[in-house]
């Protein structure tokens, strides 16, 4: 997203999410899933797990719900076994596009993911493709307003990698995905609450839509997100209103 409308895109993007919440809430809970499954069921000692429970809790999914995920991954109650896996393709204009999924049928998913980007006016590639143009790291971003210098002086000691003010005025922390949780927690307790914070794939650099070209990355992006095997999307579209 472009730094002039960063938190104009965070804003837009978690306005989507909520009028979809009741997808997102079965998403979350194969992430849960597969989570636990992975490093166990307590996420004081489960990183993965402890950002999927935060995500969860995020958009007010019910307690039940996230301890029945908990539960099937830890195998106290039967559930599907999923697996892991990443598509990337290029949307409207070239814009680099990384899907990644948890499936049961991978032979359903890859069809259902070619589908949509053909459709739409995309196209899939091949693994590694477009990856190089991400990197793999934690990020949150503050309101605009928040104490720049104070933000930055907690964000370092916690061992942040990077702190950057954007051209609206919020603020954004980049760490490694290892010390996402570690850093979130030290400036939670130091009073600084992000508006929006992830594990993520953080494009490297961003193709700008406006007008025809913008409605039409933003319909392959929603036929992306619709699929019922995909978790999470990341390209370097910025989709501007």
């Amino acid at each position: 997203m472009a730094g002039h409308s960063k938190w104009a895109n965070i804003q837009h993007r978690k306005g989507r999410q909520d009028e979809k919440r009741g997808a997102a809430f079965s998403k979350i809970a194969k992430e849960i899933t597969v989570a636990a499954k992975m490093g166990g069921g307590d996420p004081g000692f489960n990183p993965r797990l402890r950002v999927a429970v935060d995500k969860a809790k995020a958009v007010n999914m019910p307690k039940d719900k996230i301890d029945t995920a908990i539960k099937k991954g830890t195998g106290e109650l039967e559930g599907v076994d999923y697996v892991e896996v990443r598509y990337e393709g290029y949307g409207i204009g070239g814009a680099a596009i990384m899907v990644d999924c948890l499936t049961d049928n991978k032979t359903r998913t890859v069809a259902e993911v070619r589908h949509a980007f053909s459709k739409h006016g995309g196209n899939m590639g091949t693994d590694g493709c477009v990856a190089f143009q991400f990197k793999h790291c934690g990020q949150m971003i503050f309101a605009p307003g928040t104490d720049e210098a104070a933000l930055m002086d907690a964000a370092i000691e916690a061992g942040a990698e990077d702190v950057a003010t954007n051209d609206d005025g919020s603020i954004e922390v980049i760490t490694g995905p290892a010390d996402f949780i570690t850093v979130k927690d030290a400036l939670e307790d130091a009073g600084f609450k992000p508006e929006f914070s992830e594990v993520t794939m953080k494009p490297e650099g961003e193709n700008v839509f406006t007008g025809d070209d913008a409605a039409k990355m933003q319909k392959l992006l929603d036929a992306l997100e619709g699929l019922d095997d995909v978790q999470e999307i990341y390209t370097t579209a910025v989709i501007e209103e």
